[in-house]
């Protein structure tokens, strides 16, 4: 994964400006929607936001088209208004967190093109709950899998600057819907590998702001799961979960361990599928270490099988 952000080639302040080289919405969006230009191929943000969706997409990657990239302009008083209120939000957590208002991009899978121009036109809160969910820049999966699927099998997601401020970990499936204290500005899955981020419904549409529309194609995920799945099948060579766990109790943290060790248990207890055990196993260890992990276990097994092999001969 190129460890690359878009901000190197946007300025702060002038991140929804209009893009004069963009040209008016044409292709997969409805044409209504003035505020969002298409970025034409070959543009260097157009190029930059299709190659990090691919890539964080995984093994799935390959197999998407990705069709458009909208930019959104932020054209009209209205939009204009929510973009300064954005930029004003940002210096004020900043002044509040030593500086730092920690403003990201983000994920959002959205429920189709009716559902981006809400959220471009009105914000989030007017469709959502206690909390927005979000996915990390470098893992947009979870928010792809959100997308509905719309005309000949099209989905759109969006790409949102979001002020994080400071974070705190906010375990999934907690009933929580505000921060635990004032110290805090929003949620975070895990800090050693980020891959969801949780905002608060009192600041959905003044910490949130939608950049870029992604449109694109994905093949059903049945196969494709699978094969991410494949290195913990209980199949041989098979790691168990209790070995695992206390392999990565090595490198992580033990408040990582101990979310790992809770949805095992819940695995066992059948509150929660090995699907899920896995996908949550992966949010927090990220893959990189997973497949070091397994693979050096997988290597040990496979020596004492030949040492064993060796002695009986012997």
């Amino acid at each position: 994964m190129e460890q690359i952000t878009l901000s190197q080639y946007e300025d702060e302040d002038s991140v929804f400006s209009d893009c004069q080289s963009s040209v008016s919405v044409i292709g997969m969006l409805p044409p209504e929607h003035s505020s969002l230009v298409r970025l034409p191929e070959g543009d260097v943000l157009h190029d930059l936001i299709k190659r990090r969706f691919i890539c964080g997409l995984g093994m799935l990657g390959p197999k998407t088209e990705v069709l458009s990239v909208h930019r959104n302009s932020c054209s009209g008083v209205v939009l204009q208004a929510r973009l300064q209120s954005f930029q004003l939000h940002a210096k004020a957590v900043a002044e509040l967190r030593e500086g730092n208002a920690n403003v990201k991009y983000a994920w959002y899978g959205t429920r189709g093109e009716d559902d981006v121009n809400d959220i471009v036109s009105h914000g989030f809160a007017h469709v959502h709950g206690p909390k927005l969910l979000l996915s990390h820049d470098n893992a947009p999966l979870q928010s792809v899998r959100e997308c509905v699927v719309g005309k000949d099998g099209v989905r759109h997601a969006l790409l949102c600057r979001v002020i994080l401020g400071r974070l705190e970990v906010v375990d999934d499936g907690t009933e929580q819907c505000y921060p635990s204290s004032e110290k805090y500005d929003s949620g975070v899955d895990s800090f050693s590998a980020p891959s969801k981020y949780i905002i608060w419904s009192n600041r959905m549409n003044t910490h949130v702001l939608p950049a870029y529309v992604v449109s694109f194609r994905v093949p059903p995920f049945k196969g494709i799961e699978k094969s991410e799945e494949e290195f913990l099948r209980p199949t041989s060579p098979w790691m168990p979960f209790p070995t695992l766990i206390s392999a990565l109790s090595m490198v992580l943290s033990a408040r990582d361990i101990a979310l790992i060790s809770k949805f095992y248990e819940d695995k066992r207890e059948k509150k929660i599928s090995r699907h899920e055990l896995i996908q949550r196993v992966r949010q927090i260890a990220g893959d990189k270490l997973l497949f070091a992990v397994i693979k050096s276990f997988r290597e040990k097994k496979k020596q004492r099988f030949l040492y064993k092999q060796g002695q009986r001969m012997a």
